[in-house]
């Protein structure tokens, strides 16, 4: 038996979780925020000293938490990028978050090469604002001097495990993490320089892309440092999900990526084609409203919170009494209708009650991830169970109606630190094949997430008439949405 940690450093705080290398248990668990005077409920900044990153790392593992720990595996937040000038020096704190200042230099860039088609063709995703490759546009427009410095790119995760390591000359990523840049192609395992160079206006130095079970190197007390990746990536990981697999995932926005074989270039731009942390691929297909439709629903019907929501919501019949919400209240991704508003259709004096209101804001949201899920299907992922995650994935009324109107199992794992625990899955196999004990392409088996299994059951074709019922009015409403 081996002890390996996994450390997940979000935007708000670091979580760590020390492992046993053969079952995965979690032994002890450690804890810290960034030490970031935002007040509470307030936005992240976008632009954060990624010193903060190891003194909140170095808080969550005081008290001894790592004794006896022989590898280490990070996640990171997605989209940070740290530049760095020619001596390893920041040039400027850390660009992180869905940074909005960026959203001009995104449509820029996908002018420069030539359309959403050939960014979706040369790296499987379209420009946007939280995207490395856009913040490098923003950068030398708003900062030329910090451009013109900018020598080396590296984003959160490997400028922490470089720290870890003592700053040695070789820099690294894995695969997972490179492939969320914006210049670097899952489908080839190729960065595009010409792609940095458009954006910031030269060629940089960027690091070596190692395999799943390659280590980054070792401490000089003898610590392996594996790979690291994204969080979604190491969410993914974490959760022990395959080919067949998917997860609908239910923030502000919604979510849906799948294991499948190969990258994906979609023209539309719907897929983001990003690889996992196993040597797999995780196409993502993303909604702007999912949670925050129910939000909305709730504060006009007056409600206190969304179980209140969801009590209500199970006092109506599938179907909403023929309410149909089309939650595009923000616009929508999925389809790319970015200046649309939501439409309420149906409305009938029998249907005017808050109860199917209720129930038609979460069959609505679920509708728009189904259309996600469509989109991954249409181009031959093969989804035959469904991990659902989110605070909202604990509502009766999402676990009520779910399995119907995505017609496959549905799983809502018990709530747990994923990506900690995928990075520390990720240690314990790059500790087991530098010791030969692992197969360098076989990841450790561990146990699986506690889980609650939802059977579509007998419900299947209610829930297709259901869909039936918001497709029709989606076509009516935005005809050919998903053929544009």
């Amino acid at each position: 038996m081996g002890i390996v940690a996994g450390l997940d450093s979000s935007p708000a705080f670091t979580r760590i979780v020390v492992c046993d290398t053969d079952t995965g248990a979690v032994l002890r668990q450690g804890y810290a925020p960034h030490p970031l005077d935002v007040p509470d409920g307030a936005p992240r900044p976008s632009d954060v000293d990624p010193q903060a990153w190891l003194l909140s790392l170095g808080e969550a593992a005081g008290g001894g938490l790592l004794e006896g720990v022989q590898a280490i595996g990070v996640s990171t937040q997605a989209g940070a990028v740290v530049p760095l000038d020619a001596q390893g020096n920041t040039v400027r704190p850390a660009m992180a978050g869905a940074d909005k200042r960026a959203q001009v230099a995104a449509a820029d860039l996908i002018d420069a090469l030539g359309g959403r088609e050939a960014w979706a063709q040369a790296v499987g995703c379209v420009p946007q604002a939280a995207r490395p490759v856009t913040k490098l546009r923003w950068l030398a427009k708003n900062e030329p001097e910090n451009a013109s410095r900018t020598a080396v790119l590296l984003q959160a995760h490997d400028w922490l495990v470089w720290q870890l390591l003592g700053r040695p000359v070789r820099r690294t990523t894995d695969r997972g993490g490179a492939s969320g840049t914006g210049y670097w192609s899952a489908a080839t395992g190729a960065y595009r320089p010409d792609l940095v160079e458009l954006a910031l206006g030269h060629q940089v130095a960027l690091p070596e892309v190692i395999g799943p079970a390659e280590a980054a190197g070792t401490t000089p007390e003898g610590l392996l440092i594996s790979a690291g990746t994204g969080e979604t990536m190491a969410a993914a990981f974490g959760l022990g999900i395959g080919l067949g697999d998917a997860v609908v995932s239910l923030g502000a926005s919604g979510s849906v990526m799948a294991v499948h074989t190969e990258a994906l270039a979609d023209q539309s731009g719907m897929i983001t084609s990003l690889a996992d942390a196993t040597g797999m691929h995780l196409p993502v297909v993303t909604t702007l409203n999912a949670v925050r439709a129910l939000r909305g629903t709730a504060e006009l019907l007056g409600l206190p919170d969304l179980e209140a929501l969801s009590e209500l919501a199970l006092q109506s019949t599938p179907g909403s009494h023929g309410l149909v919400l089309l939650p595009y209240l923000e616009g929508e991704r999925t389809p790319n209708l970015p200046h649309t508003a939501g439409t309420l259709a149906g409305l009938r004096r029998e249907s005017m009650k808050a109860m199917h209101l209720a129930r038609a804001s979460f069959e609505g949201m679920l509708c728009g991830l189904a259309d996600a899920l469509d989109v991954l299907r249409g181009r031959g992922v093969a989804v035959r169970r469904i991990f659902l995650l989110g605070q909202a994935a604990e509502l009766p009324a999402v676990q009520a109606i779910a399995p119907s109107l995505f017609g496959v199992q549905v799983v809502v794992p018990q709530p747990a630190d994923y990506a900690a625990i995928g990075a520390a899955r990720q240690a314990a196999w790059a500790l087991g094949a530098a010791r030969g004990t692992l197969d360098p392409r076989t990841p450790p088996a561990w146990h699986g997430a506690a889980a609650q299994v939802l059977e579509p059951g007998d419900d299947l074709a209610v829930g297709q008439a259901v869909r039936q019922q918001y497709v029709a009015v989606r076509e009516q409403t935005h005809p050919g949405a998903f053929r544009a």
